[in-house]
């Protein structure tokens, strides 16, 4: 398994990086929701809501495979 430069495997700088970007983007989400109520835009509410609970459906994916590789070899250096 490939090791970035701050000696942490590549699949786990993945995950975190899907996992910030989900919480980000969830986050933007909100303000795209309450736009689009305040347009009277109630599909598209709708639609961002969805778009929304995918995104924090796919950051606690990354958290459940990022608990699972914590403490393992494939995660990369142990804390000491």
């Amino acid at each position: 398994m490939a090791t970035g430069e701050t000696g942490f495997s590549d699949i786990v700088y993945d995950l975190i990086s899907v996992q910030y970007h989900a919480l980000k983007a969830g986050h933007d989400y909100g303000q795209y929701v309450r736009d689009a109520e305040n347009a009277d835009q109630r599909e598209i509410a709708d639609f961002f809501r969805t778009v929304m609970k995918e995104d924090s459906e796919r950051a606690r994916a990354c958290h459940r495979y990022l608990a699972h590789l914590s403490g393992t070899p494939a995660a990369g250096p142990a804390v000491t």
